[in-house]
């Protein structure tokens, strides 16, 4: 009888009854506090390795335009190439991530040619025949 008195009022008043299961709203709350706190710990690091990859891209891209240009000087007798659609044949494709590759009319001196490439990130580098990849625009 008075477990049955006990559980009218429960039911009246809103009470679960302890064989009911489940989570309160504070223990929600929290879960989503939790959850949003690891979102803005992650986003800001995953925008950092989309601009990394970006930049692999150009440099790569750099990598693959010199051996095109060096190609092209051996099919050519010599002579340099001065635009990137003549290094298609010889194997440069631009990748997506990059937002250009150019060969420079008027290399530094000491240098037989630097081709530049901008990265999807706004990031510029340059390759000469004398070197590998560096930061920077060609001089």
């Amino acid at each position: 009888m008075k477990t049955q008195f006990i559980h009218k009022l429960e039911t009246k008043f809103g009470v679960k009854p302890k064989s009911d299961s489940g989570f309160s709203l504070i223990e929600l709350l929290v879960v989503v506090l939790i959850i949003g706190i690891l979102s803005a710990i992650a986003i800001p690091i995953f925008l950092g390795q989309q601009n990394q990859a970006k930049d692999s891209a150009a440099k790569s891209d750099l990598a693959n335009a010199k051996v095109a240009m060096i190609s092209y000087s051996v099919s050519n007798s010599g002579a340099w190439a001065t635009a990137t659609s003549q290094l298609t044949a010889f194997g440069f494709v631009q990748s997506d991530g990059v937002t250009s590759v150019t060969i420079d009319s008027a290399p530094p001196a000491g240098a037989a040619f630097c081709i530049s490439a901008v990265s999807g990130a706004n990031n510029t580098f340059h390759v000469q025949d004398t070197g590998g990849v560096a930061t920077g625009p060609c001089l």
